[in-house]
């Protein structure tokens, strides 16, 4: 079993900025393709973005394009978003979720049955 914890969640202005993080202790992270996913009150679930396990590869959501940088640092098992110019409609629980793949593999995944691992969420408000 792979565990995710992440954080770096709150309430934000609109305009502002906030980075979440996601680390799966213990792990060799470079054997997993990771994503960000959200879900909004009411709403689905809907990927944000996603990363190889190599760190070269990246997806994003149109929505979310120019704003959002995903990233990981293999050596500390973490990955992250880094959202800026936040929206109201951005204000979700934030999910980090990982596959396992090839140790630095170049592909990945952008929907939501092809993690098979998922953290318990992180909540980001933005407010108006």
């Amino acid at each position: 079993q792979v565990q995710l914890v992440e954080s770096g969640g709150g309430l934000v202005q609109a305009g502002g900025s906030l980075r979440v993080s996601c680390v799966a202790p213990g792990r060799t992270f470079s054997r997993y393709a990771t994503g960000w996913f959200r879900q909004a009150p009411g709403k689905g679930l809907g990927v944000v973005a996603a990363i190889s396990s190599n760190g070269v590869n990246t997806y994003y959501a149109d929505s979310v394009k120019g704003r959002f940088t995903i990233s990981r640092d293999n050596a500390k098992n973490a990955v992250y978003l880094q959202m800026n110019s936040l929206k109201p409609e951005d204000t979700a629980n934030y999910y980090c979720a990982a596959r396992p793949v090839g140790d630095y593999s170049g592909g990945y995944f952008h929907r939501e049955e092809q993690y098979g691992y998922w953290g318990q969420g992180t909540q980001v408000t933005v407010s108006s």
